[in-house]
Formats: structure tokens, C-alpha cells, sequence
């Protein structure tokens, strides 16, 4: 059953979307919960990419620990999510479907969102369709990807690229974002292949810096007191 309000702690669930059912999992933070929510993308189905990437989870992570919770979300066509693969078009609809119930047991919550590598891709076009607070961007394809359509967004955005990418072309990359009117806070990171590996930590930090600074402050009975 769909939630009619945030839940109160992690859980998972099916969601009604445009192609059927989205299977999604809410994880809040453990303290000093901000008035924040993020909602992550994961890599290409057709290669395995789920909401179970260790890249979106540690992503996750790392929000959680500023105090911000997180909505990952299989795509249509992964795990119990219904639908079939459309390359990006349909995905971006499941998104924005997920994005919009948010907003709506949330509504006085910021809205954030992040992918990974396709799902960098595919927050991208979401985002000219929500009213995104904080954009996190993990390896985005560009080369691989059509991103004339994906536009930068109007808030905070960052950037992690590993410079030893296996997969996308960091070079890509930097080239796609020296062309773009408003550019990203762009974070290389040494030694880093397209997954992290050995690098999860250094990713974890490299989002908890970047996105510490456009923080909702806390809202607790404490700090109203």
C-alpha cells in the first residue's frame, strides 16, 4: 500500500507509476533530521544498475548522515518496479512520479536530487520538471548520452568525477560542463575508476562537503526553544 505520508522509519514499498508499480525504499537519518529530501537515481538496468548500487547507496549514506532522508527507487523494469527499459524517457516519468509524491506528503520539505551515472542522466531531465533545492550528479554519461536536453539546473549543483573512469570519459565530462552557461561545483577525484572501488569513502565525503553549505537549517523543538 502506498504511504498518504512520509513514513516514520525506513521502509519499502510499491508506488503507483506511469508504466505500473515503483518499487521504493525511504531511509531517514538516525539525528538532526533537516527539512530535506533526496531522491536518488540508479545506473543503466540494461547493466545491472539497481537502487542496490553500492554508488547510490553510499550516496544515500552520505546525505543521511547531514540529516537528510533519502528516497531511492528501482526504474521500470528493475526488481519489483513494472514497466520495460525506455531508455531514459520513460525513466525520467518514473522520477517525476516519485518526486511528485514526495512533494506531496512533504510539501514544505526541500527537494534534492542525485544519480549516478545514467541515473546522473536521467535527474538531469527530471529536474526541469521539479523544483530542485540541491542537485547531485555522480558520473554523469555525458558521450554516451544525448545531454543536450539536460539542462543545468536552476540550485546548487555538484559533480564528482572519477579520473580514472573505465566507463564514462572524464574528459567528457569536463568538456560537456567548460560549455554549459552555469557550470557545477566540479569535484575530480584521483585514482577513482567508475565504480569507487576502494574510493566509496572518499566519495562519501567529496558529496558531504559539497552539499554541507545548502543545508536546511534543522528544525527540532531543541533549536525552537
Amino acid at each position: 500500500m502506498t504511504p498518504e505520508t512520509f513514513p516514520t522509519e525506513s521502509t519499502s514499498f510499491l508506488l503507483p507509476g506511469p508504466a505500473g508499480a515503483l518499487e521504493v525504499a525511504v531511509d531517514l537519518p538516525e539525528e538532526d533530521p533537516r527539512p530535506a529530501v533526496a531522491v536518488l537515481c540508479h545506473p543503466l538496468p540494461t547493466e545491472g544498475g539497481t537502487m542496490h548500487n553500492k554508488v547510490v547507496t553510499m550516496t544515500a549514506r552520505a546525505l543521511r548522515e547531514l540529516g537528510v532522508a533519502t528516497v531511492r527507487f528501482n526504474f521500470r523494469g528493475v526488481g519489483q518496479s513494472e514497466g520495460e527499459f525506455d531508455n531514459g524517457r520513460g525513466e525520467t516519468l518514473d522520477l517525476i512520479a516519485v518526486a511528485e509524491w514526495v512533494q506531496q506528503v512533504l510539501p514544505d520539505h526541500d527537494l534534492w536530487l542525485g544519480g549516478f551515472s545514467f541515473g546522473a542522466y536521467v535527474s538531469l531531465l527530471g529536474a526541469r520538471k521539479l523544483p530542485v533545492k540541491q542537485m547531485i550528479s555522480i558520473a554523469p554519461p555525458a558521450g554516451r548520452w544525448d545531454f543536450s536536453a539536460a539542462l543545468p539546473p536552476d540550485a546548487p549543483w555538484l559533480v564528482v568525477q572519477g579520473e580514472e573512469d573505465d566507463i564514462v570519459s572524464p574528459q567528457a565530462v569536463y568538456d560537456w560542463i567548460e560549455q554549459l552557461d552555469a557550470r557545477p561545483t566540479l569535484v575530480k577525484m584521483p585514482e577513482a575508476d567508475h565504480f569507487f572501488h576502494r574510493r566509496l569513502l572518499d566519495l562519501r565525503g567529496a558529496i558531504k562537503n559539497g552539499v554541507r553549505r545548502n543545508l536546511p537549517p534543522s528544525h527540532t523543538p531543541a533549536a525552537d526553544a
